[in-house]
């Protein structure tokens, strides 16, 4: 069953859990550490941006993936978030469709349409199945930092743009044209901010086989700097998902940018968009990376329409 909530005269509140006692906003500290990843092959070298709880022990894993030109630093705020919740942030840097780009670049459109292209989306893909790999390895060897402080049973996915691409690769779209699935049964959830339907073919049969939970975020003018993602692109989505814990975040004009750290000259962000961002992803890792009943009564409730904007829409199934 679908829930489709419409927010005409909600004012944003600050009441995170106002209903149900839950607060995805309340953070406790965090810390950073930089790693480098090279593959078997010695071919590519994968720059890692990790960030930590406080907290010793296991705890939850979430990867992300920037977007096309970006870095491990692309969207550094949630990093301090979902970390000052209990999650272990991996922030993967993608050789080949990262800044280096736009380096020393006098056509930096023309450098990223050259990187827009299948073989650095194949590329990615295997860089996520990769970190997963390393990730286990690193957390069974004692003189590792990461040395038992990763629950690689509880594992998350996120990803902004091309990342985003990514993310939905590797948790559950099919691509007829490499007649293959990409799909690793590592991964628990995604989170697709700006996501996107394939540029041919039918969306439901790329989306049919998703079979763990999904949130997707977009906003009404969150069209991609380059290539055919539109409005429509984006929102195409959610309805080719199998229900299930499934969500879509539409933040009223929110821009391509809107999700990441990166500035954009001439447009003046919305505050808000940040933090209705950080609470509702957080209470989707929460309910399904940390099945906490909470959270997901939360999510399923009526507490997202208290951090969301009036025109704001959210909807489930």
């Amino acid at each position: 069953m679908k829930t489709i909530l419409t927010l005409g005269l909600l004012a944003f509140s600050a009441l995170a859990g106002h209903a149900t006692g839950y607060d995805p906003l309340k953070l406790s500290d965090s810390g950073t550490k930089t790693l480098d990843l090279v593959t078997g092959d010695a071919k590519r070298s994968l720059p890692l941006l990790v960030v930590l709880p406080k907290a010793s022990g296991p705890a939850p894993v979430i990867l992300f993936s920037h977007g096309l030109g970006g870095s491990n630093k692309a969207c550094s705020y949630l990093g301090e978030q979902w970390a000052g919740r209990g999650y272990v942030v991996v922030f993967v840097q993608h050789p080949g469709s990262d800044e280096s780009i736009l380096k020393g670049s006098e056509d930096p459109m023309r450098a990223m349409r050259k990187a827009a292209t299948t073989k650095n989306l194949l590329l990615r893909i295997e860089d996520i199945h990769t970190v997963l790999d390393q990730l286990g390895t690193w957390n069974s060897q004692p003189s590792h930092p990461l040395n038992d402080r990763l629950d690689l049973e509880k594992v998350g996915m996120a990803g902004h743009s091309f990342g985003a691409m990514t993310t939905q690769a590797v948790s559950g779209q099919t691509f007829p044209w490499v007649g293959t699935k990409f799909t690793d049964p590592r991964i628990k959830a995604a989170l697709c901010l700006s996501p996107s339907v394939p540029e041919k073919g039918s969306a439901t049969k790329a989306f049919k086989s998703v079979k763990i939970p999904w949130m997707l975020m977009t906003g009404t003018n969150d069209i991609a700097i380059l290539g055919p993602q539109d409005i429509s692109a984006r929102l195409g989505v959610f309805p080719a998902l199998p229900p299930g814990g499934k969500y879509e975040v539409v933040l009223n004009g929110a821009e391509h940018l809107a999700f990441t750290d990166r500035p954009v000259t001439g447009i003046r962000r919305n505050p808000l968009h940040h933090k209705s961002i950080r609470a509702l992803s957080t209470a989707f890792w929460d309910a399904f990376l940390k099945g906490d009943p909470a959270a997901k009564a939360w999510l399923d409730g009526e507490d997202p329409k208290y951090v969301l904007s009036p025109a704001d829409t959210f909807q489930k199934k």
